[in-house]
């Protein structure tokens, strides 16, 4: 039976938080007067409770001694706060207060993307992959893989604004047949998909541990034949719906894109690894095209290298997708992004695989 996840923090943990950002730090009496003036009665006791679920979830941080203590928010909150993502994209691009140049300091703030309850969800709807294709026949096995395939070809690269069916797709995948009234160009698009795929699948431990030549070889898949430079960018890229800025110095871009694999790799939990390296390859954006394939790519990449189920984004909103990304770039949130992950490998543990 499905679960849902657990809210992790109640109405008055989120009123918390909310006075404590207001303020940049707070101390529990301060909380106190403020919780109950504004909820009602409550006591110090709970507050206190409050306070040490909110410590134990690395949001906020206690500093001082005895009476001199307060609470202040961590570095890593305003990673994994909640954001009101239909009320934040109301307001026009040069109307959102963004950060505009790249954060050098989101190496060592991207910490803690998943909640325990979250983790464990992730940990569950694995142990029912696992037990499907522990079951399958190789015969079954190879045709499912083959259909997820076909359904990422196609949504990555209508992500990317490709005009083919999911159908039409399948029929350029398995007998190279051409869509009448499409371009070369998106033909050559899903067709770099499934080579890249391919690459992956006869290389699939080697995507346990992550390095910039195995993150080129994909992208080189992906772009090939397409006009687009295969080697790390060297000059300026603008994004499309934000006013976000990466770096444009090669040199910078190969130290982001370095420190992007060692974070990756330093991480335990095989979903915070693949989401933090798609997450910083969309951000660094260390080739002139192809970031975003790269960066779905290299995520399912990581997930088959462990023995895990990859994703096929086939049930995915590209509006939402977009906005899950642009959010990070713009805020450095990862909260919607990894809403959006939760769902899709839910999809595909039910979706495939019998």
């Amino acid at each position: 039976m499905t679960k849902k996840l657990k809210n992790k923090l109640s109405e008055r943990q989120n009123a918390i938080l909310a006075f404590i950002e207001i303020g940049k730090s707070a101390s529990i009496g301060q909380i106190f007067k403020h919780i109950q003036k504004d909820l009602g009665q409550i006591t110090k006791i709970t507050i206190s409770r409050d306070l040490e679920k909110l410590l134990g979830l690395g949001f906020i941080e206690r500093q001082g001694a005895g009476r001199a203590v307060v609470y202040k928010l961590s570095s890593e909150y305003p990673i994994i706060k909640k954001i009101d993502v239909e009320k934040y994209f109301s307001a026009e691009v040069d109307q959102r207060k963004i950060k505009k140049e790249f954060n050098f300091d989101i190496f060592s703030q991207l910490k803690n993307i998943f909640t325990d309850d979250e983790k464990n969800r992730l940990i569950e709807l694995d142990g029912i992959y696992r037990g499907k294709i522990k079951d399958i026949s190789t015969d079954a096995l190879r045709k499912e893989i083959e259909r997820l395939n076909i359904d990422f070809s196609w949504k990555s690269s209508k992500i990317e604004g490709n005009t083919y069916s999911l159908l039409e797709t399948e029929q350029l995948i398995k007998n190279r047949q051409e869509a009448p009234g499409r371009t070369k160009e998106e033909a050559v698009m899903i067709l770099n998909h499934k080579k890249a795929l391919d690459y992956i699948s006869n290389n699939k431990t080697d995507f346990q541990s992550i390095s910039v030549l195995k993150i080129e070889n994909v992208h080189s898949l992906l772009v090939d034949g397409l006009n687009v430079t295969k080697n790390l960018r060297k000059t300026l890229v603008g994004i499309t719906g934000t006013n976000y800025k990466p770096l444009d110095n090669e040199f910078q871009i190969r130290e982001a894109l370095e420190k992007a694999v060692k974070k990756t790799n330093e991480k335990e939990n095989i979903f915070e690894k693949a989401v933090t390296l798609m997450l910083l390859i969309a951000y660094i954006q260390p080739f002139v095209d192809g970031n975003k394939r790269t960066s779905r790519l290299s995520g399912n990449a990581i997930l088959q290298s462990f023995g895990s189920c990859p994703l096929s984004y086939r049930s995915m909103d590209e509006v939402e997708y977009k906005k899950a990304i642009l959010l990070f770039y713009e805020q450095n949130n990862v909260s919607y992004f990894k809403e959006l992950f939760l769902k899709q490998f839910e999809f595909a543990v039910k979706n495939y695989f019998g």
